[in-house]
């Protein structure tokens, strides 16, 4: 029975991954809901009345109304019942309901994440679709003109908030020129501006990130042994630069999707644009317990999530870490 040769064993590189990921995501879980809960009670004001403030109005609240809600929801047991409670309803993935709306946890915090996910989806392919071909223009002439044009684009959208750089398309597109919606959910057109705005501040990034990998990528030994084969600057560029130069570039659009995920509270609030941020935001302002540790349990998930594909995405275009751990 032959051996086989080194560097080809089909253990699974992806799988330990999985494994330490999955526990991680448990980890998070526990810590996130723990947190969450904890931030919350030391929050000002009585957790009871704001509670009742959001289901039937300030109008309409009185020290009755409160002392209702702070016995149907048993907020006047410990708190550390009450987290124990939540984490053993966490254990059976029974999220609860809203202690405002009274509807399923699960289906509002699924439909913000929806909204999140759309947003930060297409601002992520628009910086791509800005940012790559803007680097990569840079690095085939390095100290040109386009590389000096893209350290100025870097310079500028990097120096302009996230809110200031939405409220100028506003004028801009909106205002002035008519061309887009400047606020709302729902619409195919209301998704372009703050996408764009998340973008642009991204797209500089990406291209500086982009135009460093390829340089030195077409510095390297086999790029040059390419060109001695007789192979065209375009066939090398697309066969060896490329997928290379990804591998330098997918960990960093990881990290940036997560921010996108994380930081569109702004954007989400300026744009009215219905996400996790919106929802966040409307939790802790109406002390919904339920809703507040779903959602940033949502978007602690979602940072795990994001860096386990990133890793697989690494390990996929460029194996050779994994080839020497097989041949170790």
């Amino acid at each position: 029975m032959r051996s086989r040769p080194p560097g080809t064993s089909r253990r699974p590189g992806g799988r330990p991954e999985l494994v330490g990921r999955t526990l991680q995501a448990v980890g998070v879980a526990v810590f996130v809901s723990g947190l969450c809960f904890i931030v919350v009670q030391r929050l000002p004001g009585d957790v009871a009345y704001r509670i009742a403030a959001g289901r039937y109005g300030y109008d309409l609240v009185d020290a009755d109304a409160a002392a209702g809600v702070r016995e149907e929801l048993g907020l006047d047991r410990p708190a550390w019942q009450q987290l124990l409670g939540w984490l053993g309803d966490l254990g059976r993935l029974d999220l609860g309901r809203s202690l405002v709306t009274h509807q399923p946890v699960l289906s509002e915090v699924g439909y913000f994440l929806i909204g999140t996910l759309q947003l930060a989806a297409v601002a992520l392919l628009l910086a791509v679709v800005i940012g790559c071909p803007l680097g990569t223009a840079a690095a085939l002439r390095p100290g040109g003109v386009v590389d000096r044009l893209t350290d100025l684009w870097v310079a500028l959208v990097r120096a302009l908030p996230a809110f200031l750089l939405g409220l100028i398309l506003i004028v801009v597109l909106s205002v002035h020129l008519r061309l887009l919606p400047s606020a709302g959910h729902g619409g195919s057109t209301t998704i372009v501006l703050p996408a764009l705005t998340l973008a642009l501040g991204l797209s500089g990034l990406i291209a500086r990130v982009a135009r460093d990998a390829v340089v030195e990528t077409r510095q390297s030994d086999h790029v040059r042994f390419a060109h001695t084969k007789g192979l065209t600057d375009r066939l090398v560029l697309l066969r060896h630069v490329a997928r290379n130069a990804a591998a330098v570039l997918v960990p960093y659009l990881g990290v940036q999707a997560v921010v996108l995920v994380e930081g569109v509270v702004v954007v989400e609030a300026l744009f009215s644009w219905q996400g996790l941020g919106h929802a966040l935001v409307h939790a802790v302002f109406w002390r919904d317990i339920p809703v507040l540790q779903a959602t940033a349990l949502v978007l602690a998930l979602l940072v795990v999530a994001v860096n386990t594909l990133v890793d697989l995405t690494v390990l996929w275009l460029d194996p050779r870490p994994r080839r020497q751990e097989a041949m170790s």
